[in-house]
């Protein structure tokens, strides 16, 4: 959508909400704006010998329930108002699984597929270094996101410890586990969706084995919901990637899949299977959709094709504002973003408290606490959206606002 500016969706999403559950004007005005906005420069050292100023952004949209949390992107695309749209989904996401922070999104204009290690090494520290006097354990915590990864946590981790002169591993999560990372954060994000999926099916009366499923997006959150989805009993039917799609009516073995993806780089060409097109996956006959990749694929133009029977956005924003009335009038049980994949803030959270205590926890006990947390959340979310007949996005947004704004309630102005 060339017209499509997340910062204007987010803010229409929160008036929705404050209308719905009657939020105080003084407390929707605040909650519209970000607290803290920082742009930098960030001058760069490339392998040639030039340098590189690359522009980079931290936003902080509320501090009501506790420090900052987001993560850091690095892409070409990245824009002020999406990051700042981000921080504020961030906030709703940590509230509608009640731990306690914040939101907050980062993000770097660069093309990281053009750049050495040694050069995004750099950035990464140049960038740490200029977000100083506004991150930390008590203040906002960064993440991966698009393009970064635990190497990059671990740069970030490193470049604030020798600026305060001792080891700070609360000041990021995702981090390697072998300097302070959680066990089950790799995973934290599909597995969440799983339990939120496993409950979606209950509650619609839908036989869990041999629940059929498609997935448009096989990198980390999708593969892995494919293989918690094939855990549980379900047949995963479809899979895509940029390159493409397979589509297979008997269903396919996701651990072969998944081997398939690491020598080839694609699902394309999986033995046994027909090509479709991403197009054509969002459109097949199955239980359950699970997009998984990218912004803005259930649109007014798809959405009428749609016919899942249940929608579990793993990824961020896939369905626009005018698809989910659409999905709306044709039944569709869609487990909105803030909430299906939560999962990964939720392990993250679990991280920076093992961080904040030095004591770890066993891969078991993470997905056990994970598992309390998502369905605790789900049923919660299910309950407004049935006593108030409402979709599970209003319902997750009604929640989410509603703490948040109590918080702040609580809390008053200063001074």
């Amino acid at each position: 959508m060339p017209d499509y500016n997340p910062r204007q969706v987010a803010l229409q999403q929160l008036a929705e909400t404050a209308a719905r559950i009657n939020l105080p004007d003084p407390i929707h005005q605040k909650l519209s704006h970000p607290k803290r906005i920082l742009t930098v420069s960030i001058p760069t050292a490339m392998d040639d010998g030039s340098e590189r100023v690359f522009t980079g952004h931290r936003v902080q949209h509320s501090m009501e329930r506790g420090p900052c949390k987001g993560g850091l992107r690095y892409h070409p695309d990245v824009t002020l108002d999406e990051v700042i749209a981000l921080a504020m989904w961030m906030t709703w996401k940590c509230a509608v699984v009640n731990i306690p922070f914040g939101g907050a999104k980062g993000g770097i204009v660069c093309n990281p597929k053009t750049m050495s290690l040694g050069e995004l090494e750099r950035m990464t520290r140049r960038f740490t270094s200029e977000l100083l006097p506004i991150i930390g354990p008590e203040m906002d915590i960064p993440a991966p996101d698009v393009y970064t990864n635990p190497q990059t946590m671990a740069w970030i981790m490193d470049t604030y410890s020798m600026n305060k002169g001792y080891v700070v591993p609360g000041v990021v999560t995702g981090k390697p586990v072998e300097i302070g990372g959680s066990l089950g954060r790799e995973t934290a994000t599909a597995r969440g969706c799983a339990f939120c999926l496993i409950e979606a099916l209950q509650a619609l009366n839908i036989p869990i084995p041999g629940s059929t499923v498609a997935i448009q997006g096989f990198g980390n959150a999708g593969s892995y919901s494919a293989l918690f989805a094939e855990e549980f009993g379900g047949k995963v039917i479809a899979a895509s990637d940029s390159q493409g799609g397979i589509y297979c009516a008997d269903g396919v073995c996701v651990k072969d899949l998944m081997q398939h993806k690491e020598e080839t780089g694609t699902v394309v060409g999986f033995t046994g299977c027909d090509a479709i097109t991403n197009a054509e996956l969002l459109e097949l006959e199955c239980d359950v959709l699970i997009p998984a990749a990218l912004e803005n694929v259930i649109t007014a133009r798809n959405a009428a094709n749609i016919k899942a029977k249940i929608i579990a956005e793993a990824a961020n924003g896939p369905t626009t504002p005018q698809a989910q009335p659409i999905l709306d009038s044709n039944n569709v049980f869609v487990i909105p973003d803030i909430l299906a994949n939560a999962g990964g803030v939720t392990v993250s959270y679990f991280e920076w408290v093992q961080s904040l205590q030095s004591i770890y926890w066993s891969a078991d006990d993470v997905d056990k606490r994970l598992r309390d947390v998502m369905l605790n959340s789900f049923r919660a979310v299910h309950e407004e959206a049935t006593s108030k007949h409402l979709n599970m996005r209003d319902a997750a947004f009604n929640l989410a606002v509603g703490r948040v704004a109590k918080a702040q309630q609580l809390r008053g102005i200063y001074p």
